[in-house]
């Protein structure tokens, strides 16, 4: 008992000094004032919570909410068969698909983003093979839209999903398909009763991973959505960076975080809800 005790107390000292630390002074700057020259008061106000109520900061709130959950279940959409199908490939496949799942990881982040911009400007490459072809007859207005920073933010999120659910299955026990099988099940009955609720665990990370990393993201919205795209995230950093205004980014921060836990632990207890009611029906 006292080794383990020894040896988790350098993770909660980490975490203590790197998470709970910065977050209680980001707390506590919430609660105070700015003068006229940006200068952080200490004196208490709630004028950074009273300013996220205005109706600007809550629709550029509620876009952030719908932007990150729109890019998760299209992440689960598409990674799901692809790291089902990986995960029962034969060895050499399986090697070569995580490959080519972490290869972006090789490449900087900013320059995986900037790439899009040349494929998706009026004088870029897609538009440029399309008018080739003669499919379009003017250059599409693809770049600093909506679309294209969902698919900026899928593509650069879909390894947190694939992975994730690779491992969840890889690991799963294959004997109880063959017992399935032999029970007479069909194969979409052994995927949605064992194969679905064993990669549960793979689906819950993976869908934490990339709503967690999609809202707090801001530089994919700077780059392919410009002006008319911004998320809450950018304001918190236009708030630090720009306008000196540290109460109310942290306001924003505080309410970002307590939102994005209720919502991760709303999703926990439908997921758990959805198991239990699979193992009341299987018994």
């Amino acid at each position: 008992m006292k080794r383990s005790k020894l040896l988790i107390t350098p993770v909660l000292l980490w975490l203590a000094l790197f998470l709970l630390v910065p977050m209680l002074i980001v707390v506590v700057m919430s609660l105070m004032s700015r003068d006229t020259l940006g200068n952080v008061v200490f004196h208490f106000s709630l004028n950074g919570y009273k300013t996220f109520f205005d109706s600007l900061y809550l629709g550029i709130y509620w876009d952030t909410l719908v932007l990150s959950v729109v890019t998760t279940l299209v992440c689960l959409l598409v990674s799901y068969p692809l790291a089902y199908f990986i995960a029962n490939a034969s060895p050499k496949v399986q090697t070569w698909g995580l490959v080519l799942i972490t290869i972006p990881f090789w490449i900087n982040f900013l320059i995986r983003t900037y790439a899009w911009v040349l494929l998706l400007r009026t004088q870029g490459v897609v538009n440029t093979l399309l008018i080739h072809f003669g499919w379009i007859q003017e250059p599409l207005q693809m770049l600093y839209t909506k679309g294209a920073v969902l698919l900026g933010m899928v593509y650069n999120f879909i390894p947190f999903m694939v992975l994730p659910i690779y491992v969840a299955l890889e690991q799963m026990d294959k004997r109880l398909l063959d017992a399935a099988s032999d029970l007479g099940a069909t194969r979409w009955k052994a995927f949605r009763h064992i194969t679905l609720p064993q990669s549960k665990s793979g689906v819950m990370t993976g869908c934490v991973l990339v709503y967690v990393s999609t809202t707090g993201m801001f530089v994919v919205t700077d780059i392919l959505g410009g002006a008319k795209s911004t998320m809450i995230s950018n304001i918190i950093q236009q708030q630090y960076l720009g306008a000196r205004n540290w109460p109310f980014g942290s306001a924003l921060s505080v309410i970002f975080v307590i939102t994005s836990l209720i919502l991760i632990l709303l999703f926990n207890r439908a997921m758990q809800s959805r198991a239990d009611r699979a193992k009341e029906g299987r018994a």
